[in-house]
């Protein structure tokens, strides 16, 4: 076959040309993200002009996530400092490019709670400035940017829920016991009542969704009774629960919302690819036009205040990520750019779905991404674990799954038990089962494709980011002839210490962790069994360590612990410090040196080919 033609790491892990597209909430500008001197920028213009100018000028990290104020004036934006995450509110004027900081304050985390179109001048903000555990509401008036607290966490709210009217109507408090409570406010604001409680095992499939318009009803993915999440309304005062949407094997994962009525438009249950229901008769001739725009699996995610105009992103596993404008008058659809409009120029690898029984009987799924050019033989691997671990990996354009197989090697993704979305039998089958039967699944996995002679079973790597790291570590200590080296991003190398040193504002879900991880003050035996720190004897091959200095998640000291053990037993190994990046690596330059000094290694190890 034909030579595939390499492509370059500035083109999969540089920055994008434009992303993130925002529309102003009267439908008139438009906004995205594209680089100022390699560093991303927001850029503002009229729709359908090609006049756009940057309106900030951050010259460091870059602007990641930013949204339109609904005065049409302002866009606001949440910066960290070299990846710490702790976040403050900015805003920027789009006429003067004055700056503003809202949240003047250091080491103190600032999330987005309320931004609604009918209160234009206020905002919910909830700010862990008093007590660094947990998060307090404040009332920002944007007008004056007085910040008031008008609501004291009492040490137990993981989730404050706000309603329709701005004001904090109900909260999820965690209990001691791993589970989880929805508390509401009654009528005149002053005592909560508990409506329903989510048991530990259900606690991971079920959130809030939002209020009805009247408040007396709450939307709920909630998995009591259903082995799933499913999504249901619930009368907040008989608890009466009507169900709207329902799989038994996966969990609804995104709910999209009337923005006046507040009733439910259309679901997704994501399964191999997106599975979209809608419930709005309304909107089904846009749904069904927005399909026919592009072959891949689209998400609406901005639309303006008369909802006529929606913004519209695609993604599609061999090519670039792709946005669109879509007018509900017109019934039709804009194409705006691609992401990486250069990825569109090389051959792509396509994502297959994979699925296969695990040998205690669990079905497991999973995608392979193989060469494009090379018979489907004898392959050297790398197995690609995703963090998390409740999180997993869906269809669509992977930039590392294209680096590995442009290189020369098979791609193996797998969303081993644990994995969020495939309902809640399937995700706590992974308790107490770090560097058990999670890793289990990645050799069951690996079997399947070596039995199928896809694979070369002498050429296979272990790589991760995250609790994929850690995943990476556990394939060195624990099962070394598997594998042919590894690398660990980010990775925890003791659970022990990871869970003493993890951020103060994860108190509230710290007793969930321990007893689906385990509790370093009763089983400090078990958590060391499955910690690479206290296995590194065992570690046979080469290891690559990359780590960012201002972790708040993965402490340095997770990656300096296992690298010094290393060390000092005189095994290979390999370590990358960044010291102005947090958990994962942000700057284009220190994504490009990472993945420079990854292909690199595994190159030497497997074979495959590297860019010079």
């Amino acid at each position: 076959m034909e030579e595939l033609k390499l492509i370059p790491k500035k083109v999969l892990f540089g920055n994008p040309v434009k992303t993130s597209p925002q529309i102003s909430p009267n439908a008139k500008m438009m906004s995205y993200l594209a680089p100022v001197d390699n560093v991303l920028n927001v850029w503002i213009g009229e729709i359908g002009s090609d006049n756009y100018q940057s309106i900030t000028s951050d010259k460091d990290r870059g602007v990641m996530n930013y949204f339109w104020g609904q005065d049409n004036e302002n866009i606001f934006y949440l910066q960290d400092k070299n990846g710490n995450e702790n976040w403050r509110l900015y805003s920027v004027n789009i006429n003067t490019k004055e700056i503003k900081d809202y949240t003047p304050f250091e080491e103190v985390q600032v999330q987005i709670l309320a931004n609604d179109k009918n209160f234009p001048n206020e905002m919910l903000l909830s700010i862990n400035k008093d007590n660094a555990y947990v998060h307090d509401v404040y009332h920002l008036n944007l007008l004056t940017s007085e910040l008031k607290k008008i609501e004291e966490n009492p040490g137990n709210v993981a989730h404050w829920e706000v309603d329709n009217d701005l004001k904090i109507k109900g909260a999820t408090i965690s209990n001691e016991d791993g589970s989880l409570e929805l508390i509401i406010k009654n009528e005149n604001e002053k005592n909560w009542k508990s409506i329903l409680k989510w048991e530990m095992e259900d606690s991971l499939n079920s959130s809030s969704v939002a209020f009805s318009k009247d408040g007396k009803f709450i939307y709920l993915i909630d998995s009591r009774d259903f082995n799933s999440g499913r999504l249901v309304k619930v009368n907040i005062e008989s608890g009466e629960k009507t169900i709207i949407l329902e799989d038994p094997s996966y969990d609804v994962s995104r709910v999209m919302i009337h923005p006046d009525t507040y009733e439910i438009q259309m679901a997704t249950l994501v399964k191999s690819r997106n599975e979209n229901y809608i419930f709005d008769q309304s909107i089904k001739e846009d749904i069904n036009n927005i399909g026919q725009l592009n072959p891949g699996d689209f998400v609406v995610y901005d639309r303006d205040n008369a909802d006529k105009i929606w913004l519209v992103g695609f993604t599609q596993d061999i090519g670039s990520v792709s946005f669109y404008l879509y007018d509900r008058d017109k019934k039709e659809g804009q194409f705006l750019f691609y992401s990486k409009p250069d990825l569109n120029t090389y051959t792509l690898s396509k994502m297959n779905p994979l699925m296969f029984t695990s040998r205690d009987g669990l079905r497991v799924h999973g995608y392979i991404s193989y060469p494009p050019n090379k018979e489907i033989k004898n392959l050297p691997l790398v197995v690609n674990v995703h963090g998390g671990p409740w999180f997993r990996d869906s269809w669509g354009y992977n930039p590392e799954a294209q680096l590995f197989a442009n290189r020369g090697y098979a791609c193996l993704q797998v969303n081993f038990r644990g994995s969020t979305g495939y309902g809640k039998s399937f995700l706590n089958a992974g308790d107490k089962e770090w560097g058990g039967k999670m890793h289990d699944d990645l050799l069951d996995a690996i079997d399947l494709l070596v039995k199928k002679g896809d694979v070369d079973p002498n050429r296979i790597a272990i790589y991760g980011g995250s609790y994929g790291g850690y995943a990476a570590l556990v394939g060195a200590t624990f099962t070394p002839d598997v594998f042919k080296c590894a690398i660990d991003v980010v990775g925890p190398s003791s659970i022990i210490t990871l869970i003493e040193n993890i951020p103060p504002y994860w108190s509230t879900f710290l007793a969930n962790f321990k007893k689906r991880v385990g509790d370093p003050e009763t089983e400090d035996a078990f958590l060391k069994s499955r910690s690479p720190l206290f296995h590194v004897e065992n570690i046979k091959i080469p290891v690559l360590i990359a780590q960012g200095a201002n972790d708040p998640r993965v402490k340095q000291s997770e990656s300096e612990q296992i690298v010094e053990a290393m060390k000092n037993k005189g095994l290979e190994y390999e370590y990358l410090l960044f010291e102005d990046e947090g958990h994962g690596f942000v700057k284009p330059e220190n994504r490009i040196k990472f993945y420079s000094e990854a292909e690199k290694f595994l190159a030497k190890h497997l074979g495959g080919r590297s860019e010079d």
